[in-house]
């Protein structure tokens, strides 16, 4: 190798270090900027803290204006409880972690409860007061609280668990950003907090709501109802069966049994040869409120049919499922919808074609 065209394994590495300094993003450097510049902890004054330094501040003007030694001696003891609270409440936080549990399923416009580990890992301190928000949103600094959950005391070593109710206002992904932990211990004088990142992404399912099953009906559906597929016969009339040992009470015909005067359990085979689909219409349907009705409507249909024991189906303008059953099937569906858009191509070509006429 030529010795002037090479310049050595020194030369290149502080060559290489340049060309990664030339090509770094230039808005890489101030987010690491200001993540170092920003504080780990905030620090608020209450309303009972305000108070206070107006206490102070009248204590040492008069401190200052009579020279009297005893109000140089309260007011270095008002300064004492600044100090105490700050060391204080800095123990409360400095070992708190927080784990959240998610449920399996999340619904729109429904109250599900969370669940929040609040752990204290100090090994003889315990800690107090603590207020523990759950921070939705895109990033930790640009989130709002979708919950909170509070702890009058943690022991040194020990795990609290605490649970708040989450109401998500709409269906798709929902972005967890973290925890915002804050105490007022031990006066009340201050709020100290602590943002801790755990972001995490979870799935919310359409609203559902009771709707009956229209098994065996005909008429032409409207959107998000279904079309009726075979075994939509009267289960009285060829559904049922005798009740025998290891049958499920799930599987009784209360009614059918009561007018029978014999136990009677619906037929596994005649619910398994019950289908129905699900149809959606998304072409031509524009992002509003009748659509996630739509939307809604026909979630709360899939649950309805597969807890009623038929094999149920969606299709959409884009997609088709095949009809199944089971948990997995129910979740496969329901995730299908949670995401879903309506079509806007046809719309906009009408819309466009509406505009050429006029």
């Amino acid at each position: 190798m030529d010795p002037a065209r090479d310049p050595g394994p020194r030369d290149r590495s502080a060559l290489r270090a340049r060309r990664r300094k030339r090509h770094r993003p230039p808005g890489q450097f101030r987010r690491r900027l200001r993540a170092l510049l920003r504080p780990p902890r905030t620090l608020r004054p209450t309303r009972a803290g305000w108070v206070f330094f107006a206490l102070i501040l009248g204590v040492g003007l008069a401190a200052l204006n009579t020279g009297n030694n005893l109000m140089y001696m309260v007011l270095a003891l008002l300064l004492s409880f600044l100090v105490l609270s700050g060391v204080l409440s800095e123990s409360a936080l400095r070992g708190i972690k927080v784990r959240r549990r998610t449920p399996g399923e999340l619904y729109a416009e429904h109250t599900t409860h969370l669940a929040v580990e609040i752990e204290n890992d100090q090994t003889r301190v315990p800690a107090f007061a603590v207020v523990v928000e759950d921070l939705v949103g895109p990033s930790i600094h640009a989130a709002v609280p979708g919950g909170r959950a509070f702890a009058l005391r943690i022991g040194a070593g020990e795990t609290e668990t605490r649970s708040y109710g989450l109401t998500p206002a709409m269906r798709g992904p929902l972005q967890f950003a973290g925890f915002r932990v804050a105490t007022r211990f031990p006066f009340g004088l201050f709020s100290k907090a602590m943002l801790i990142e755990e972001p995490r992404e979870t799935l919310v399912y359409p609203s559902i709501e009771t709707v009956p099953t229209f098994a065996g009906r005909g008429g032409v559906p409207r959107q998000g109802e279904s079309h009726g597929g075979q075994g939509g016969g009267s289960p009285e009339s060829a559904g049922l069966r005798g009740f025998s040992s290891g049958d499920s009470y799930r599987r009784i015909h209360w009614r059918a049994s009561l007018r029978r005067n014999q136990l009677l359990v619906r037929d596994q085979e005649h619910e398994r040869n019950a289908e129905h689909t699900v149809r959606l219409r998304t072409r031509g349907a524009r992002a509003g409120a009748a659509f996630e009705a739509d939307v809604s409507h026909a979630a709360s249909e899939i649950v309805a049919y597969l807890r009623a024991g038929y094999q149920v189906g969606l299709r959409t303008d884009s997609t088709a499922f095949e009809p199944g059953d089971g948990r997995e099937h129910r979740t496969t569906l329901l995730k299908a919808l949670a995401v879903v858009q309506p079509d806007a191509s046809e719309a906009s070509e009408q819309a466009s074609a509406g505009a050429e006429a006029a």
